[in-house]
């Protein structure tokens, strides 16, 4: 009788220590389609922090409406570790754009900071400017005629483009796509004028004469793209780049989000993980909730009233 109470106890038992011992994947959305920036600092980060952990972490594209089709999956999931986010500046300007957003700050539990990279603005070759000043002439002269592919409304490179206009004083047409990839193919087709985007896209195309890039955007040259000028050296000022940052839903238990932020740093800590950042041209900006929290308040502060000064909505 007490062999036959064991065998029935552990089968009773079994479902509950498989789910010990095999705990559940962590889902991370990432609101935008695959092969954008965003998408490749996810993916990157993914295996080692699933190691960390030990559970595997499976990156999900769930792009559209500006990044909010994915941001309110994530706010709307439960706070339980399993659903996560990893977005960019969109993330900072969603309420700015769309009035069914999630909200950033409340809707969200920061968990880290990831990387950052300097765009690069590139033209087709049939462009005749060959220097960013006579690139800037070239857009005066072209009027709201000349036309501007972005990833979308909202979108860091989106946002780098109004700032190009409200600093430079020039204008343009943007015309948004649902992922850099098809707006990538559209400017070397020359079906739009230019771009400023992942200088990990653009670069290569560059190099190929595909494209002809002009200059970056950070404050600083670009460690990938040394020879070209930052626009700031034109333009002063003018600074600009893609983020990535990590997040679970509202209410995220404080142990957890600990645990999923240590992890994340400790991934980023390897270095050939570091390594694989670096080819990407991604600088690493790994820090913990509260650093996340004060960083897309200033990101939300600066460039959302440069979209109410655009008129800008979605779509």
């Amino acid at each position: 009788m007490r062999r036959r109470s064991l065998l029935a106890f552990s089968v009773l038992a079994s479902p509950a220590l498989a789910q010990t011992q095999a705990p559940r994947s962590i889902r991370v959305i990432v609101p935008f389609g695959a092969g954008g920036i965003i998408d490749v600092a996810a993916r990157l980060l993914a295996e080692p922090m699933g190691a960390e952990l030990g559970q595997t972490v499976v990156i999900e594209n769930q792009p559209g409406a500006g990044a909010t089709i994915g941001a309110r999956n994530v706010a709307r999931a439960a706070p339980d570790g399993q659903t996560l986010l990893v977005s960019g500046a969109a993330h900072a300007v969603m309420p700015a754009l769309y009035n069914d957003a999630p909200d950033p700050a409340r809707d969200f539990t920061p968990i880290t900071l990831i990387s950052q990279q300097p765009f690069l603005l590139a033209v087709h070759p049939s462009n005749p400017a060959r220097s960013l000043p006579a690139f800037l002439a070239w857009l005066r002269e072209k009027r709201d005629t000349a036309t501007f592919g972005t990833t979308g409304v909202g979108a860091a490179s989106h946002l780098a483009g109004e700032l190009l206009k409200k600093l430079a004083g020039v204008d343009f047409t943007v015309v948004p796509y649902r992922g850099t990839p098809q707006a990538v193919t559209d400017l070397t087709a020359g079906r739009v004028d230019f771009m400023i985007d992942s200088q990990t896209l653009l670069a290569p195309l560059a190099r190929a004469g595909q494209v002809v890039g002009l200059a970056v955007t950070t404050a600083g040259r670009s460690q990938l793209l040394p020879d070209l000028p930052s626009i700031a050296e034109v333009v002063p000022g003018f600074e600009s780049s893609s983020w990535q940052g990590m997040y679970g839903p509202a209410g995220l238990p404080a142990p957890m989000v600990a645990r999923l932020a240590a992890a994340a740093q400790v991934a980023l800590a390897r270095p050939e993980l570091q390594a694989r950042f670096a080819d990407a041209g991604l600088q690493m900006m790994p820090t913990g909730p509260e650093a996340l929290r004060s960083f897309l308040a200033a990101e939300t502060a600066r460039w959302v009233p440069i979209l109410q000064a655009t008129g800008a909505r979605g779509g």
